[in-house]
C-alpha cells in the first residue's frame, strides 16, 4: 500500500464535475443513474442534477471495522430506491473501484433483477485503482498503487453525534 491520498471538498466536487464532462464528451446517452450507497451517493446526486436524469439508489455495504477501513463480504439491499420505473440505459456510479468486486457484484445484481429491461449498462467512478479486477467505463484518476483515499466526509464516520454537538455548542462548528 502506498501513501494515503487526502481529498478536500473542493477537489472532490471538481472531480465529480470532471467525471460529468468526461461522460458527456463520450456522447453516450443514458436515461437512468444508479448510485451505490454510501460512497456513490454524492456522485450520483450531482450527476443526476447536471444531466436531469432520474437517480436510483442501491444500498451496499462491504467496509467496516476500525475507521471503516476493513473490507468484508458485500451486502445488498433487497430493492432499488427509485420513484419511477428503471430506465434501460443505465449509468452505475460509485466513488471508487478498489478490488472491483463490489462493482462486478453490483452489475450482476442489476442484471439479475432488471436484465430483461436493460439495453446498455456502463460504470463511472472517480478513482480507479490498479488493484481492481474490473475497469470502469469512465473514471477520472487511475491509481497505479493502492492508497487509502481519505474523502472529506470521512470525518463524520470518526465523530460521534455527541462530540459533534459539543463542538457545535462551543462554536467550533458553525
Amino acid at each position: 500500500m502506498s501513501e494515503d491520498l487526502y481529498i478536500t471538498w473542493s477537489e472532490y466536487h471538481h472531480k465529480i464535475e470532471t467525471l460529468a464532462v468526461k461522460i458527456y464528451q463520450s456522447n453516450w446517452q443514458f436515461n437512468q443513474i444508479v448510485c451505490l450507497a454510501k460512497g456513490g451517493l454524492r456522485v450520483g446526486d450531482i450527476l443526476c442534477r447536471l444531466y436531469n436524469q432520474p437517480l436510483a439508489i442501491l444500498s451496499t455495504s462491504s467496509y467496516g471495522g476500525k475507521n471503516n477501513q476493513e473490507r468484508g463480504e458485500i451486502k445488498f439491499s433487497q430493492h432499488l430506491a427509485t420513484i419511477q420505473p428503471l430506465g434501460d440505459r443505465i449509468l452505475l456510479v460509485d466513488d471508487l473501484v478498489d478490488s472491483g468486486i463490489s462493482l462486478i457484484e453490483s452489475l450482476n445484481w442489476l442484471e439479475t433483477k432488471y436484465g430483461e429491461n436493460i439495453t446498455d449498462l456502463r460504470t463511472a467512478v472517480i478513482w480507479y485503482k490498479d488493484t481492481s479486477i474490473k475497469k470502469p467505463d469512465y473514471y477520472i484518476d487511475y491509481l497505479p498503487n493502492n492508497p487509502w483515499i481519505h474523502q472529506p466526509f470521512e470525518s463524520y464516520e470518526q465523530t460521534s453525534i455527541s462530540q459533534f454537538a459539543d463542538e457545535f455548542k462551543r462554536g467550533q462548528i458553525e
